[in-house]
């Protein structure tokens, strides 16, 4: 695997992943019984924004830093306050030096009873995601394949909580592996809320995952999907995509509204474009 997210932190795939998992952090969390969270490719935990990765591909320009500089309408901002306060967290007042990965972002917004089992297969990325998240006693880090911890750690004994799924789609048939790791998984714990990542680049790709995703028999199944520009002629990523699988109820109205707001922030030209539609159920 020679997939390094430094390249990429921060990016418009990022905030839109990172603030649809915070929402459903908080929404978790309006409840005392304890909840989990897996995160089974968690990456580094943290990225520096000056490194030589992030410095090269400059992606997180385009992606938070454009929308912390943002002008938001109120009840955008409301929606977004979450999200951007964990990353003000991790930085200086008024700086945006680094970014925190989704299980730096959970284990922020992680209650006393709560818990983090975040696994990571690279071996360096693995290592740095131990130093990043030590300490904790709630949070556990693993040096495992994520799509073994898919299987392996379900159904998690709190019997609430949240399961990320953000692979690298290095491999061409990653697409069929995430349809039939969430029919696994949804097997194991069918009440559990998923939340999985997968790239927009070919419009026919995507729409025959779309298909085989739709076809897993999985009772409600929500697709959020956000465009910054037209189909390249090559297969470079032009959108981001999420599948929220029992999608805590208020999520779909949250988005709603959220979605086109940040398609039009992070977009180039303030062009881009979002769905949000049922691939099943409601």
């Amino acid at each position: 695997m020679n997939y390094r997210h430094a390249f990429h932190a921060g990016n418009f795939a990022d905030v839109v992943k990172h603030a649809v998992f915070t929402r459903i952090l908080l929404h978790l969390r309006q409840k005392p019984a304890p909840f989990r969270v897996i995160d089974t490719h968690a990456g580094s935990g943290v990225y520096d924004l000056a490194s030589l990765e992030a410095r090269r591909s400059g992606e997180w320009r385009e992606g938070i830093h454009r929308l912390l500089t943002a002008s938001l309408a109120p009840e955008i901002r409301d929606l977004l306050a979450s999200y951007l306060d964990s990353v003000e967290a991790f930085n200086e007042a008024g700086q945006l030096a680094c970014y925190p990965g989704s299980p730096a972002l959970a284990r922020h917004w992680l209650r006393a009873q709560d818990r983090l089992i975040a696994c990571e297969l690279e071996p360096t990325a693995a290592a740095a995601l131990a130093r990043n998240l030590r300490g904790d006693t709630r949070v556990k880090t693993l040096n495992i394949d994520g799509w073994t911890a898919l299987s392996a750690y379900l159904p998690p004994k709190e019997r609430r909580g949240v399961v990320l799924i953000d692979p690298p789609f290095e491999q061409p048939a990653e697409s069929v592996r995430l349809a039939e790791g969430l029919a696994i998984a949804h097997r194991k714990w069918a009440t559990g809320i998923y939340l999985a990542w997968y790239p927009i680049k070919d419009a026919r790709e995507n729409a025959a995952f779309a298909r085989r995703i739709a076809r897993l028999g999985i009772a409600k199944i929500l697709r959020v999907e956000l465009t910054i520009a037209a189909e390249p002629a090559t297969n470079r990523l032009r959108g981001t995509g999420l599948l929220a699988i029992n999608p805590p109820w208020t999520l779909a109205g949250e988005l709603a509204g959220l979605l086109p707001a940040l398609a039009t922030i992070l977009s180039p030209d303030g062009r881009g474009e979002s769905r949000l539609d049922w691939l099943a159920g409601e």
